[in-house]
């Protein structure tokens, strides 16, 4: 697994060498943009638009733009040794909170954490402490010339950090436009909402879960290549037009229903009933 970031990490006095493993991998299809006419893949040029030619890297320079038009020019040697000097210094987890308290939101990419030389032993003994105290460790990292503010817990025996984003990230939920201030819903319909939920509700494994988009294109891109049929998949059948909530909400649970056992059975044959007896004539 290839190694992203080197350093080490400490709580209290205890230092703990570490390299840090991209813990997930974009498998989007990238498409090229091509030549209609040749097929020749495009070439995108840096050019400046007031001198009017191409521009090398070495004439980029890195600047902010602090009102419109205007611009702070910085120098690649100041933002090297800026830095290199937070880079130099050991992360440090500064607090310890409950996973539970840091909503899903401030989540944002998750790397493995393995130790280096010499510190497996102190490796072992984070991973041993947030487990039984049952708490994940917040820190501080510079990683791609970006401060990071990081949640350090256990998955499946190896230490993971996860870079959250900082509360001034986050875009205040309160600014969603039209979100109802009020649940205008009758007892019925949030009772009829939640028999749904609890017949849809299953045990999380993620792997029934597949990306049918990608696979489907990744068909498409074969088919192709190879000169074959394309096949288009039979479409979904498309959800009903119901405009009644409570109508919706029932038509939902009866689809998601499983079948009671009971009415697979098919009903007994009826017996057929057996022809009366005749009293015979008395013989005279």
């Amino acid at each position: 697994m290839h190694t992203m970031w080197k350093g080490s990490i400490s709580f209290g006095l205890v230092n703990i060498p570490i390299k840090l493993h991209s813990a997930t991998e974009d498998k989007d299809i990238k498409l090229r943009n091509l030549h209609k006419e040749c097929h020749s893949p495009i070439k995108y040029e840096k050019t400046c638009p007031v001198c009017e030619v191409e521009i090398k890297n070495e004439d980029i320079v890195k600047a902010y733009e602090y009102t419109k038009g205007k611009f702070v020019v910085l120098e690649d040697e100041d933002l090297e040794k800026l830095k290199q000097e937070n880079e130099d210094k050991a992360v440090e987890i500064v607090d310890f909170v409950k996973i539970q308290e840091i909503d899903p939101i401030y989540y944002n990419r998750t790397y493995y954490m393995s130790p280096g030389d010499g510190g497996g032993k102190a490796y072992s003994l984070l991973r041993k402490a947030l487990e039984t105290s049952e708490k994940v460790g917040l820190a501080k990292i510079i990683i791609r010339s970006k401060e990071q503010l990081a949640v350090v817990r256990v998955y499946e025996n190896t230490l993971v950090m996860e870079t959250i984003h900082y509360p001034d990230e986050v875009r205040k939920a309160a600014d969603v436009p039209n979100v109802p201030a009020e649940d205008k819903v009758t007892d019925k319909e949030i009772d009829t909402a939640i028999m749904l939920i609890d017949q849809l509700t299953t045990e999380f494994k993620p792997e029934k879960y597949n990306d049918d988009y990608r696979t489907a294109l990744l068909e498409l891109i074969e088919a192709k290549r190879t000169g074959k049929d394309i096949v288009t998949p039979v479409e979904k059948e498309p959800a009903a037009n119901v405009t009644d909530l409570m109508a919706a909400l029932q038509a939902s649970i009866d689809k998601t229903k499983p079948a009671d056992a009971e009415t697979k059975k098919k009903p007994a044959a009826k017996k057929k009933r057996a022809p009366a007896k005749t009293k015979g004539k008395k013989q005279a």
